[in-house]
This record gives C-alpha cells, sequence and structure tokens, in this order.
C-alpha cells in the first residue's frame, strides 16, 4: 500500500528523523566527514545555498534569520544580511553577482544589495512560507516557491511595486523552482509528487510529470535547460530529460528521504543528501550511474556544484557549508578538517542530567559571553536577567519593551505554559517540556553553566565546588523567550511540510 503523506513527506515523522540524527550526530553515531574546508558562521542549521556564476562567492541561508555572503578563496564571510523575522530557507544570485535574493518562512523575499550589504526591496504576497528560488538568465525574472501552493514569477525590473507577479498553482505545498536557460521556461516541483514546465511570462502550464512515488523536495537543472535531476522522499534521485518529458535513471542508495539534489552546469555529475546524513557524488556520464560516498556529518539540506565542477558544498544541521574539492571524475580528494555539529554541549558540564535537555536549546542559544551569532540571545549570564537586555542581539518590540525576570519561576513556566503564554508576540516557537523532572534538569542545568547576572549589566557564571554544586541563588533561568527549544524551526524536510 502507498501511503501519500501531507506536505514534504511528514512533518513528525522527518522532523523527528532530523532531530534524532543530529542529536546522535554529534555524539559520533554519523561519520563526521572530510572537508577541504567549512565556512562555519550561522547560529543554528543551514537551510539554503547558492554560488555565484562566476564561483568565486557562495550565499547561505540560515535557520538564524540571517544570510551570509562569503569569498570563496579566502573562506571569509564578506558580509552579513539581517532583515528576515524567521528562518531564511533559499537564496539566488541575480547574474552579474552584484545583487541577490533571500527567501523566508516569514513569507518574504528581499532583494540585496551585495556591495554595500543592504536591503533594496521587498516582495510581498505569498501566504505561507517561502523555500526556493531561481533567477531567470537574463536577471529580468525571479521565481519565488511557497507552500501557499503557488510560484510567484516577479519581474525583477519592473519599477512599481504594485507590478503583479505570474502565479503559478500546485495542489500541494511547492518546494522547488527552476529556470529552464533561454528558453522562457521554469519548471517546479510540489509535494504532489508532480514535476510542472509553465511558461514564464504568461503562467501556462506546457507540461507536467508524475515524478516520484512522494512529494518532490528538490530539483536542479544543467546549463542546457534540459537535463535535470529531482529527489523525494522516497530515497531515489531522478534524472531527466525535460524536452521529451522521460526518465533516465532512477538513482538509489539512500536510507531516508532525499532532500537535496544538485546537478552540474556540464550535466557530468549529480549529488544528492538526505536525513540519512550521507552526501553522494554520482557519474552521469556513466551508464552505471556509479555513485561516490562522501560522509557528512547531519541532514543534508541544500547542494550546489560550482560552474566548473571541481567543488561541492553542502550545507546542513551541523550549522555549516562544507567545501568538498573534487577530481574530474567526482571523485573526492583528500585532506580536510573535521568539526563538530551544533547542540552540542561543553565537556564541563555534559555529565549534568539537564544538558541532555539543553541539548535542543543549544539549537539557537549559545552559553558563552563572545556574542556567537544564534538564532536566540546567549544565554550567559541570564539568572536575574529582564528579558530584552542582552546587548548585540535583535530582540522582537514584544521582549524589548518586556518587564519579566529570569528566574527558575519563570522559566519553568515558559516551558510548562509554552512562549505564546508566556512571551506573546516572541520570535519563540511554541515549545514545551511537558514533564516536571524534565523541566527541573533543564533549569539546574542552566544554574551551573549559563550562571548569573551581577545586577551591574555584566554576566557572571558561579563556580562549581568539589561536589558540582553551585553556590546559592542569586535569581533565575530564562531564555529571553527568543530562538527555540526544540528541533530546528526548519523541522521537517524537503518533501512536505518544515513545521
Amino acid at each position: 500500500m502507498t501511503v501519500r503523506l501531507p506536505g514534504r513527506f511528514s512533518v513528525f515523522v522527518v522532523a523527528t528523523l532530523a532531530f534524532i540524527q543530529l542529536m546522535f550526530g554529534v555524539q559520533g553515531l554519523l561519520s563526521p566527514g572530510t572537508a577541504q574546508a567549512d565556512l562555519a558562521g550561522h547560529g543554528g542549521p543551514v537551510n539554503g545555498l547558492t554560488i555565484s556564476s562566476d564561483g568565486k562567492a557562495v550565499l547561505t541561508a540560515g535557520f538564524d534569520y540571517s544570510v551570509i555572503l562569503w569569498d570563496l578563496e579566502s573562506e571569509e564571510e564578506r558580509h552579513r544580511l539581517e532583515g528576515h523575522d524567521a528562518a531564511v530557507n533559499a537564496v539566488a544570485f541575480l547574474p552579474d553577482g552584484s545583487k541577490a535574493l533571500s527567501a523566508s518562512d516569514d513569507q518574504v523575499v528581499i532583494l540585496w544589495d551585495l556591495t554595500a550589504g543592504t536591503e533594496l526591496r521587498r516582495y510581498t504576497g505569498h501566504q505561507g512560507k517561502v523555500v526556493d528560488l531561481a533567477v531567470s538568465a537574463d536577471g529580468r525574472f525571479a521565481a519565488s516557491a511557497s507552500w501557499d501552493l503557488t510560484v510567484r514569477i516577479w519581474d525583477l525590473q519592473a519599477e512599481s511595486d504594485a507590478s503583479e507577479p505570474v502565479l503559478l498553482q500546485h495542489r500541494a505545498p511547492v518546494n522547488a523552482v527552476a529556470f529552464l536557460a533561454d528558453k522562457g521556461l521554469v519548471v517546479t516541483g510540489a509535494a504532489d509528487s508532480t514535476i510542472r514546465i509553465w511558461e514564464a511570462e504568461t503562467g501556462k502550464l506546457t507540461q507536467q510529470m508524475s515524478a516520484h512515488d512522494f512529494g518532490v523536495s528538490a530539483i536542479s537543472v544543467a546549463a542546457d535547460g534540459r537535463h535535470a535531476v529531482s529527489s523525494s522522499a522516497d530515497e531515489t534521485l531522478r534524472y531527466w530529460d525535460l524536452e521529451t518529458g522521460d526518465e533516465i535513471a532512477v538513482l538509489r542508495g539512500h536510507q531516508g528521504a532525499v532532500l537535496a539534489a544538485a546537478i552540474s552546469q556540464d550535466g557530468r555529475l549529480a549529488a544528492s543528501g538526505g536525513t540519512d546524513g550521507k552526501l553522494r557524488i554520482w557519474r552521469l556520464d556513466s551508464e552505471f550511474y556509479s555513485p561516490q560516498d562522501v560522509s557528512h556529518k547531519g541532514v543534508v539540506w541544500s547542494l550546489a556544484f560550482t560552474p566548473e565542477a571541481d567543488v561541492l558544498i553542502s550545507a546542513g544541521a551541523d550549522a555549516l557549508a562544507r567545501v568538498w574539492r573534487l577530481d574530474e571524475n567526482g571523485n573526492q580528494r583528500t585532506d580536510g578538517v573535521q568539526t563538530t555539529a551544533a547542540g552540542a554541549v561543553a565537556p564541563d558540564y555534559a555529565d549534568i542530567p539537564g544538558a541532555w535537555q539543553f541539548r535542543k536549546c543549544a539549537i539557537c542559544h549559545s552559553l558563552t559571553d563572545d556574542d556567537e551569532h544564534k538564532a536566540g540571545p546567549s544565554l550567559h549570564g541570564v539568572f536575574g536577567r529582564r528579558v530584552g537586555t542582552l546587548e548585540g542581539y535583535s530582540y522582537s518590540p514584544a521582549l524589548r519593551d518586556g518587564d519579566l525576570i529570569w528566574d527558575e519561576e519563570s522559566i519553568d513556566a515558559l516551558f510548562r505554559l509554552g512562549p505564546d503564554v508566556v512571551t506573546p508576540g516572541s520570535k519563540m516557537p511554541i515549545q514545551r517540556i511537558p514533564k516536571d523532572e524534565d523541566r527541573a534538569e533543564l533549569i539546574e542545568f542552566l544554574k551551573r553553566a549559563a550562571g548569573y547576572h551581577n545586577g551591574t549589566g555584566a554576566p557572571t557564571a558561579p563556580a562549581r565546588d568539589a561536589s558540582g554544586s553551585t553556590p546559592g541563588e542569586t535569581g533565575g533561568v530564562g531564555s529571553d523567550g527568543e530562538g527555540s527549544d526544540g528541533a530546528p524551526k526548519r523541522d521537517a524536510d524537503k518533501t512536505g511540510a518544515r513545521d
């Protein structure tokens, strides 16, 4: 019996798979992988990425609400772009590389000036989170795929903000979109398991294919505009001739939903990744479609090749964009570095029972005072701190004007009743910890690992005595109500829903 689950596979099933693999990946259940470099700067899962047409720059989209522009050669951050009010899911360069687009759970698409690092324009109208983006080869049009069942085609050269986009309609959330070279066509993939091809300027449907056994999670098109690959929760990567609508090959090997797909511009190589933490590289110019296996720590969300296909970059739940250098056959070159996944707890506190509870919080919150950038503020010195007062973090208005003091009582209420009750209007997704003992363990952990506010504005962490206990209580614990205590907000898969 075939069961078609709603959205991008199943919200609960894939969110659970992703979370389990993220958590256990930190403990070494998954191979750590070896990469030539890691672009580390996001404070949570990296949801999407793209590479510029000259292969020199990379954009990454983060669960921490930010977009980062990287110099690929130096592996240094050029700009951090902040303007979204929720997790960023997708990014796309305009052809000349001076501008780019980003799309978010906040239902907004933003156009950025990459030279200045500033916002130029906002495109609004979607009624659901926007999960994928594409830009036409001439830079005139952009396409945004959303869970409101539509793709919107925006005229980037239109002078008026009131210009109406062309709407493409699916029967289910749309997860993937790409333009077909200079053909004036756009291809879309959705949770209804179909791939559709449309005229970009008119919205006329020209072709529809029943592509997968479950929803389509990603689509990548080669430079010829004809050959493409698509991925799905049915555990396959599929290779297509879009001109004829024929399926050339079904590429199997993943043990779980395949969430990311990429094809090189010359059509020789493809790559896939998903919930099994494996990144696979496939030779498409061989009748055997032989995979070259590469390990990746944590769930793989997004993939992209450089124009020459000598570099593959992968993004995932470990808060990294990882750089894999390839030879002409798609084999991974050796030498590199190993990294640690997000959510790890400092060894000094790993023996405290509440450390397990905090592994979920660590996706959004750090315990340090070094301004580490995450979706939520640092919890360093949080006991006795008033909400919305940590310098350097962009709070929602609801918390900037709040007078709640974080202590044992307030943090217990936060996770017993939920942030929608205790800190209404904050960015924190609804998360609850129903068991009294679990909340108590988390509070005890934070008392030891996060520390106390000393009343002068400078946080201090309590020392641990020989028995491992902490000094007397001077306040309480809390999370400033921003960020998340649970699995990433982008917590499902690319075959259905992300929350």
